[in-house]
């Protein structure tokens, strides 16, 4: 596995090694999950980071360098068969990544932790924080899926995934940033690549309406919640945002970011860090 792992995920994965994070693998019900688990030099909470579908955790290293300088402990997850985890032992459908990632923060995680998810590790997150709300100190959405599309609405989602040439890798990364980085081009053949994975086809594939959770789920949510959708969000619809805004509870704070498209923590970092930094400093005490 490690051999079909990008370069760039290699370095990524030395810069984070060398940093003092160390690389450890879980057992889970679709086989062993990669993760990054550092302890940290601050005195807030645990701070898990989910990636989305086709990513890595290496995506997150600016903010894993700087939670780990505020927070007690930082870690970062892989999903079956991506990153540096191995290849899953079954058919990689949402429930079965849900139990999975599940199964893992039951055993990895000493303590109510915060939970980090953009686009598909939102609704990771979501789906954990309502199975486990009492080990879920607090959410940071930033662009997550989960809302409930309608079929239409699913179907172009998923359209839009499938690409087989350059071209088509250069319009998704438009809708993904704000403004496409000058050097993501080079490496457009690399995302063919990767959104072609059988592992990341089957996740699309057998998404549907159902594994979104409902407006009363979202609702009975108790924890602090930060929930950011950038100004530029071009890969989910505004009925999206639209569900989200009208069935999360009264206490989240819901924020747009100026600049910031699907991934701010790719094109805005700066950004981001100082909001989940005051976002983290100003919790609650327990």
């Amino acid at each position: 596995m490690v051999s079909l792992v990008p370069w760039v995920e290699r370095l990524g994965r030395a810069a984070l090694l060398r940093a003092g994070h160390r690389a450890r693998h879980l057992e889970s019900p679709a086989g062993p999950m990669h993760l990054y688990d550092a302890r940290g030099r601050g005195a807030l909470p645990t701070t898990v980071m989910l990636h989305g579908i086709g990513s890595t955790a290496t995506s997150f290293s600016p903010l894993l360098r700087h939670l780990r300088n505020r927070t007690r402990r930082v870690v970062a997850l892989e999903y079956p068969g991506h990153g540096f985890s191995g290849a899953p032992s079954q058919r990689l459908t949402p429930d079965v990544l849900f139990e999975s990632v599940t199964h893992v923060l039951d055993e990895v995680l000493e303590e109510p932790a915060v939970l980090f998810g953009n686009s598909l590790g939102g609704a990771v997150a979501l789906h954990y924080a309502i199975a486990r709300p009492a080990r879920v100190r607090a959410l940071i959405l930033v662009s997550p899926a989960g809302a409930r599309l309608t079929d239409d609405e699913m179907r172009q989602l998923v359209e839009s995934f499938s690409m087989s040439s350059r071209a088509d890798a250069l319009r998704f990364l438009a809708r993904i940033y704000h403004r496409v980085p000058r050097w993501w081009p080079l490496l457009a053949h690399e995302l063919l690549e990767v959104l072609g994975k059988p592992v990341v086809r089957d996740l699309l594939e057998t998404a549907t309406v159902d594994h979104a959770p409902s407006a009363e789920q979202l609702r009975a949510l108790p924890m602090p919640i930060l929930f950011l959708w950038g100004r530029s969000e071009r890969l989910f619809p505004e009925t999206a945002l639209e569900y989200f805004r009208a069935n999360l509870p009264g206490h989240a704070l819901i924020e747009h970011p100026e600049g910031c498209g699907h991934s701010p923590h790719l094109e805005k970092p700066g950004l981001l860090i100082e909001r989940i930094d005051r976002f983290l400093r100003e919790l609650p005490r327990t």
